[in-house]
């Protein structure tokens, strides 16, 4: 991959040095009423696209962290269920080993009662 990101980063810089070369006339650069100046036209150009780059990495971080925003929340509220459903399933728990444990105090009870009739 790292062979790929070198081809792909040398054959931009290629082409923006034979850009560089083609394009070097002055041109002027109008920034407020009355403030103008004047470079070469690759390099407004090349400057625009670095601006441009810059913009769309700033974008991509931002999206990226309004993500990881999303994801923790949703693992917050994942979390709050999971715990609620243990605590349902300790309280189902509980209340299987008291109905077990209530059938066989029903018939200890229901023998001595037995035992005391006769």
């Amino acid at each position: 991959m790292k062979q790929v990101n070198f081809v792909v980063i040398f054959v931009i810089c290629l082409a923006l040095v034979l850009f560089g070369i083609e394009n070097t006339e002055l041109v002027p650069i109008h920034i407020v009423k009355d403030i103008q100046f004047q470079a070469p036209l690759s390099i407004e150009l090349i400057l625009a696209m670095g601006i441009g780059a810059v913009l769309a990495w700033v974008f991509s971080v931002w999206t990226r962290l309004q993500r990881m925003v999303e994801v923790g929340q949703d693992i917050r509220i994942r979390e709050d269920r999971i715990q609620a459903l243990e605590k349902d399933v300790e309280h189902y728990k509980a209340e299987i080993e008291q109905q077990r444990l209530l059938p066989a105090a029903q018939s200890d009870s229901q023998t001595t009662e037995a035992e005391f009739v006769s």
